[in-house]
């Protein structure tokens, strides 16, 4: 995935965890095909990122991360 609006060589080194968020948030709404996503690093920033990301992609994580949990 290549962001060309973002820094992110910059982006990284000012703010590490700042640019792991949105890399996260990035790969859930834009990611290619096959790039895989860290399931301890979405269950760790669920609260930061679960307002951030396409409605649709955010209720099937919900489903995938807690199975048991209500989802309205």
């Amino acid at each position: 995935m290549y962001n060309w609006s973002v820094d992110e060589k910059k982006f990284k080194k000012e703010d590490p965890e700042g640019y792991k968020i949105w890399r996260l948030e990035q790969m859930i709404n834009y990611g290619k095909p096959g790039e895989k996503i860290s399931e301890r690093a979405v269950r760790k920033h669920w609260k930061v990122i679960r307002d951030r990301i396409d409605p649709h992609y955010r209720r099937f994580l919900e489903v995938l991360l807690w199975p048991k949990r209500k989802v309205s």
